[in-house]
């Protein structure tokens, strides 16, 4: 099995010159693995505007070329996939990412061309996300964004995006984020390693279903899911019932990482008016998901919330670590209700670093970790796998044994340096 490593952000004060050349900025970022093993497509995220201040504007396209112990220049004819990302809507750049293999106890030297020309080189998509609307003529278009006044019936706004929300995935494994207060998080799993929920869109029929496209693996019911987002009020998880205004977006869409975004403007959460906003990132490569909640509202600090994975409702089996923020559970279910005949079996996990981490308690249907905002920020990772999966796990000891090794990468990330 690959082992994923966390996604870490870094911050580079790089001096640079009067103007930016046509032909590029060049920057030097240095990868090192700390551990025993190799890890493979290492998530490296450069911050664009940290570096290169108000020129990071002009970027129009970026490349990305490994540079070998034995070569003084990296060779140009093989560029590592990367994306430039747009993060807050502002037409401008914000970061650069790009996947890496770093052998272990090994740094790994890469050479970063920012350009201010249109790109050349296009790659194969390894994650994709993307949303549709619900169109009576079933064309059911894209779209980039949408925002439901809070009055609307929740059933009305989840019915109305084809899919019931924004979907994203990669090779390995596929998640959607319910359009209403549950906000839920559901999970798609596959036989083969493929991007296919653009063409089944969670609707996966049996000929789908025959041909290895997968399908929806989970009913999630009155649970947390894996990994959904909860308020936590009187002892128990709550939906986020009372807004004003709810969204989502497509942030990114590959080739190396998809991003997609919930918001709620105005929460009405235990006394307090809270803005909110969720954001789901992928890698390729990856069957985990980084969550960021960013909370903002006078009080907000003193407030608790909750995220965990659900029991199984067949052949169960779960644990919380009890020296850290790691959960799991195992076990099979039947998705949908109307096919009774379709079992499947599914591996979750959920892991809050200590500095989010208020407790754990378990419930009748889930492995809760209960969760404490820090400067407004809190952050979580979640993890999934499909026993359908050909090359995948095969029992629970074998899941809970990736677990533990994917909380070790997570606690223990690679390190980064960037230099002009």
């Amino acid at each position: 099995m690959r082992y994923q490593s966390k996604l870490f952000y870094f911050v580079a004060s790089i001096l640079l010159g009067s103007s930016m050349a046509a032909n590029g900025q060049t920057l030097t970022v240095k990868v090192s693995n700390p551990s025993n093993e190799e890890r493979h497509d290492v998530p490296v995220v450069v911050d664009l505007k940290k570096a290169l201040g108000k020129k990071s504007a002009a970027v129009l396209s970026a490349e990305v070329f490994q540079t070998h112990s034995n070569k003084k220049r990296s060779d140009n004819s093989q560029a590592l996939p990367c994306q430039l990302d747009d993060l807050n809507g502002d037409l401008a750049p914000d970061e650069l990412a790009f996947v890496a293999d770093i052998p272990a106890k090994t740094s790994c030297t890469f050479r970063v061309i920012c350009s201010t020309v249109a790109p050349k080189r296009s790659y194969p998509p390894r994650t994709a996300a993307f949303m549709k609307v619900w169109d009576r003529k079933y064309r059911y278009p894209y779209i980039n964004s949408i925002e439901y006044q809070g009055r609307n019936e929740p059933l009305a706004t989840y019915d109305a995006i084809y899919g019931h929300g924004a979907q994203w995935e990669s090779e390995l494994v596929g998640f959607r984020v319910y359009m209403d207060h549950r906000q839920s998080i559901d999970i798609y799993g596959k036989p083969y390693p493929q991007l296919v929920l653009d063409k089944t869109n969670f609707y996966s029929t049996r000929d789908d279903m025959a041909e290895g496209r997968g399908c929806d693996i989970l009913f999630a019911g009155p649970s947390v899911g894996a990994g959904s987002f909860r308020g936590y009020l009187s002892g128990e998880p709550t939906y986020v019932d009372k807004v004003e205004a709810r969204g989502q977006r497509v942030v990114s869409s590959g080739p190396v990482r998809a991003i997609v975004e919930v918001w709620d403007r105005n929460w009405d959460y235990n006394g307090k008016t809270i803005q909110m906003r969720q954001r789901y990132t992928i890698y390729a490569g990856h069957r985990d998901v980084e969550v960021a909640v960013d909370l903002v509202g006078k009080g907000v600090e003193a407030e608790r919330f909750c995220t965990g994975v659900q029991k199984i409702e067949m052949n169960n089996e779960g644990f919380m670590s009890p020296n850290s923020g790691l959960v799991g559970s195992w076990g099979k279910n039947i998705p949908d209700k109307a096919a009774e005949d379709l079992v499947e079996g599914v591996g979750l996990g959920v892991f809050v670093g200590r500095e989010f981490l208020d407790s754990k308690r378990e419930d009748k249907y889930n492995y809760l970790t209960i969760l404490k905002p820090r400067d407004g920020h809190i952050r979580y990772h979640l993890a999934i796998c499909a026993l359908m999966e050909r090359d995948g796990f095969k029992s629970s000891a074998q899941w809970f044994a990736w677990l533990r090794q994917w909380q070790e990468q997570l606690e223990k990330p690679c390190v980064v340096k960037v230099r002009k």
